[in-house]
């Protein structure tokens, strides 16, 4: 790591650095896992475990975005970019919202041409394949959502929705399977329901995960109880007599903030400054909050 970048950058490519890490181990696991599916599906003759599989390969594809997102938010401010790259994490966690959304059209389409389509019923050997993906999965889930408790990725947190997506359309086929398995002939079609059921619960859960990500691409404000907390910084600063004006917003995995402190009117220009300097630092060095960046205003008590 560059020794001269600053702690609060290097902090940012730390988590930046960790979490394309963790979305790697992913990729491989549902490579892994879509060969599983595919071949489960393909010698069970259930399309509900080939659509999952199928989904497993779409999320390869969506994890690389999220990596390639994170790749590019570690890298530290420059000429171009003065508020560095953390949008790029954003944008990923935005595109793969979208990929949400297609995965869902696509079994859906799928499903209701196999419900339409005669078909032969699926092989009981299915259900314990089903059984170990469901497991696996959530299991792999809650450990991205652990990590986006340290991280406070979006991307992150979609990619930890995307792998308990998956895990929730595995149980649909196996419920769907099951009753298919039990019900014998005239049931053939419902791991083909339970795979429409569930793109559908996807699709629905997918508009909350757009809307996240969309909000920080737009630069929505944070919540108040985090506004709050950066206001208790600054006015533990000595020399801070109140504040106006806070904004803060979230980039990438940091937040830049923009704070007006009022002073003593008749103090110095340079202690005005030195006060400002403070501010800054203090907000940099807290280690409640992920700030990379802070502008200061100086304002005189009325």
């Amino acid at each position: 790591m560059n020794p001269e970048l600053p702690s609060h950058h290097a902090a940012t490519r730390r988590r930046a650095e960790a979490g394309a890490r963790l979305v790697l181990r992913g990729i491989a696991l549902n490579a892994v896992l879509a060969a599983v599916k595919i071949a489960g599906g393909i010698f069970g003759h259930t399309y509900a475990l080939i659509a999952d599989g199928a989904e497993s390969l779409i999320d390869i594809l969506s994890s690389l975005v999220v990596w390639m997102g994170f790749r590019v938010a570690a890298q530290p401010p420059d000429a171009d970019h003065p508020y560095g790259h953390g949008k790029a994490e954003s944008v990923a966690a935005l595109a793969v919202s979208v990929f949400i959304f297609a995965a869902a059209g696509w079994i859906g389409w799928h499903a209701v041409h196999e419900i339409m389509t005669p078909h032969r019923g699926p092989h009981w050997a299915t259900l314990p394949v089903l059984v170990g993906v469901v497991v696996v999965k959530l299991w792999f889930s809650r450990r991205m959502v652990a990590a986006n408790a340290v991280a406070g990725s979006t991307a992150l947190n979609i990619e930890a929705w995307h792998h308990y997506s998956d895990a929730v359309t595995s149980a649909a086929a196996f419920v769907g399977i099951a009753i298919a398995v039990w019900g014998g002939k005239g049931w053939e079609a419902a791991d083909d329901w339970a795979a429409l059921l569930a793109c559908a619960v996807i699709a629905f859960n997918g508009v909350g995960m757009f809307n996240k990500a969309m909000a920080d691409v737009m630069d929505t404000a944070v919540p108040l109880s985090f506004e709050n907390e950066v206001r208790a910084v600054a006015l533990a600063v000595p020399g801070v007599q109140a504040l106006d004006k806070c904004r803060v917003r979230k980039s990438g995995l940091s937040y830049l903030v923009d704070i007006q402190v009022r002073v003593d009117g008749e103090l110095t220009v340079r202690a005005g400054h030195d006060i400002a300097h403070a501010v800054k630092d203090a907000l940099l060095a807290s280690a409640a909050h992920a700030i990379s960046d802070v502008t200061v205003h100086i304002e005189p008590m009325k």
